[in-house]
């Protein structure tokens, strides 16, 4: 390690102060004391500014455009996902104290806390657009593990979608007929399948008189939409006071009065507040939600409701008439995120409801095609051709 970089930050560890650009090339000009090169100089700066400012060495990664996920699982180990899955790439850390530097000061810039005694963090670095999630040892058992996953607002439409190879024609025709009738949405998939961009572009075909409020964790939603209003939960500080949950938000959205009330993502009680909303002269809501297949999509629901204390029979009937329509995402190789199906929810003999598949990428209308038609002319569309 280069002695003026170790003095440099001995010296700003000690002051305790500013750690911004100017502060950092003081320290080296006060420790260099004209004695070490000007070449000795520049490279102390140049790893101190990577130190103190932005995501260190990550930086170049999280500005490129393509860039979705950032791992570090060793210091010599930075993974990238570019859209087609981690890959490994030439970044890398002196050793694992600059790994765990740089997500204690990450974890800090989040206004959270990451040490011995509170060895994980999860947080949201809104300057930068980026969710921070971070792990010390022993709890990370080979050492200092960071995951960043950057949030971009989507802007793509419907049509953009087509032409991207996401939707077909007949997946196109059908999502612009469910929003035109209002129908209650829910989309599924697994992380970074794209459920959160097809949100967007179906929030953005909406009726430009319609007054949309969106409640997220992350801000995302960024509709091409003349109205819209967007809330986001606020994590507790440091000393833990000052949050604001999703489900705080979702009963303040209640009372803006919205055409439609979508959540970015539902992970937990706030589930309930939001189907009693669909079931109460809300239509045209929407959310996404993690599953692995629209038939999961039930189960899932039920897990997530169960933490807002409503059990799985009032789940089962809020759900089935809450929402008409499910969406499910997928990655595809060679093909990148596609519209894997759409299903229409119904209830079963019992009263539980089910997903029955519309269409599907694969094979094109399935049994439930005729239910979603009939569902479009009960609210004056038409058939999409």
């Amino acid at each position: 390690m280069n002695p003026l970089v170790e003095r440099v930050r001995s010296r700003l560890a000690d002051s305790g102060g500013e750690t911004g650009p100017a502060a950092v090339a003081a320290a080296v000009r006060a420790e260099s004391g004209g004695v070490a090169s000007d070449l000795d100089v520049l490279a102390a700066l140049r790893t101190l500014r990577q130190e103190f400012a932005g995501a260190g060495p990550l930086d170049a990664l999280l500005r490129d455009p393509a860039t979705t996920d950032v791992l570090v699982t060793a210091p010599d180990a930075v993974w990238v996902d570019r859209g087609a899955g981690p890959q490994r790439c030439d970044v890398a850390f002196p050793d694992e104290a600059a790994v765990r530097r740089l997500a204690q000061r990450l974890a800090l810039a989040a206004g959270r806390r990451l040490d011995d005694a509170s060895p994980c963090v999860d947080g949201w670095l809104a300057d930068a657009g980026v969710r921070l999630h971070a792990v010390l040892p022993p709890v990370s058992a080979a050492g200092t593990a960071i995951s960043l996953r950057v949030l971009r607002p989507a802007h793509h439409d419907l049509a953009a979608l087509r032409r991207s190879g996401t939707l077909d024609a007949t997946g196109e025709a059908l999502l612009r007929a469910v929003v035109a009738a209002r129908l209650a949405v829910l989309v599924s998939g697994g992380t970074g399948s794209g459920k959160t961009t097809l949100l967007n572009a179906l929030l953005g075909a909406a009726d430009p008189g319609e007054r949309l409020i969106t409640v997220e964790d992350a801000e995302e939603l960024r509709p091409r939409h003349p109205h819209v209003v967007r809330l986001v939960a606020r994590p507790p500080n440091i000393e833990g006071a000052g949050g604001v949950p999703l489900r705080e938000l979702v009963r303040q959205a209640l009372r803006m009065r919205p055409d439609r009330l979508v959540v970015g993502e539902v992970r937990g009680a706030e589930v309930c507040d939001l189907l009693a909303a669909m079931n109460t002269g809300h239509d045209g809501g929407a959310c996404t939600v993690h599953a692995n297949s629209v038939r999961e999509i039930p189960a899932r629901m039920r897990a997530l409701a169960g933490l807002g204390g409503m059990s799985p029979s009032a789940l089962d009937g809020q759900l089935a008439a809450a929402v008409q329509v499910v969406l499910q995402m997928g990655r595809r190789p060679g093909a990148g995120r596609v519209l894997e199906a759409i299903g229409v929810l119904c209830r079963d003999g019992d009263g539980s409801p089910r997903v029955e598949p519309a269409w599907t990428r694969d094979a094109g209308a399935g049994p439930g095609r005729e239910h979603l038609l009939d569902l479009l002319r009960e609210r004056g569309v038409g058939a999409p051709c």
